[in-house]
């Protein structure tokens, strides 16, 4: 049978989550594009379909506990889920003095606390596998917190954690649990709407592209359990880091 890979927090077609979605689709998967805007998520699949891919969309909200449980439902039903991604994330120039608290919780839930959701839906479905992933987009910002990002920084780097603690808890019982480092911009469709002559700036390969990302992703999911994996870092060849 088909596997089936579960994609989170998906949105434009030229962002990274569209990207994880092509790079296991082409790889042989049937993909959940999961996402909270349907328009959005639908021109993914559209996308894929138009490459002999296999897709279908499920809007989600991560933040909600009954999204994803539904959501991991759904994969279920389907059978051999194998891989569940977890790539939901915002980011946003927020003076310390200027951040409130309910920004903070916003970005807590999008960057932590949907990621704590996703694992307790998921990770029994992929326990039932002999060999399953489960992938979670990080920042450098959980490395390092820096100015005007403290709402950024704290939420990456609780998923972190949350990452090494699963990593080491269901690791010995075959889940391969990974946290990808994307330090640099990304070159999707948010940034080239708003700054797009700062990717000028930066020149050919100065940014991160998305399906290059993703091929990070496919290669930890195919990684055999000898030599996994748990964290890896991304960025572009003249990032200052």
């Amino acid at each position: 049978m088909t596997k089936t890979a579960v994609v989170i927090g998906v949105g434009a077609i030229a962002g990274l989550g569209a990207a994880i979605c092509r790079q296991f689709a082409q790889g042989g998967h049937k993909v959940i594009v999961s996402g909270r805007t349907q328009d959005k998520i639908d021109r993914v699949v559209a996308d894929i379909a138009s490459r002999d891919g296999l897709a279908e969309a499920f809007a989600a909200d991560v933040t909600q506990g009954d999204d994803i449980q539904k959501l991991i439902d759904h994969a279920a039903s389907i059978g051999n889920v194998d891989a569940v991604i977890y790539n939901a994330g915002n980011n946003a120039i927020i003076p310390f003095d200027q951040l409130s608290a309910e920004q903070f919780e916003d970005f807590w839930r999008i960057g932590c606390m949907g990621g704590f959701l996703t694992a307790k839906a998921a990770v029994p479905l992929l326990l039932e596998q002999d060999r399953a992933s489960l992938l979670f987009t990080g920042a450098s910002g959980s490395l390092r917190g820096k100015a005007n990002f403290a709402h950024f920084a704290s939420a990456k780097a609780g998923l972190r954690m949350l990452t090494q603690s699963l990593a080491r808890e269901y690791g010995p019982q075959g889940l391969h649990v990974g946290h990808v480092i994307v330090d640099g911009v990304i070159n999707g469709d948010r940034i080239r709407k708003i700054v797009p002559e700062y990717l000028e700036k930066l020149g050919e390969d100065g940014s991160l592209k998305p399906d290059e990302i993703a091929k990070s992703f496919t290669m930890l999911h195919e990684q055999q359990p000898s030599a996994w994996t748990q964290e890896l870092d991304l960025r572009p060849f003249s990032e200052n880091w």
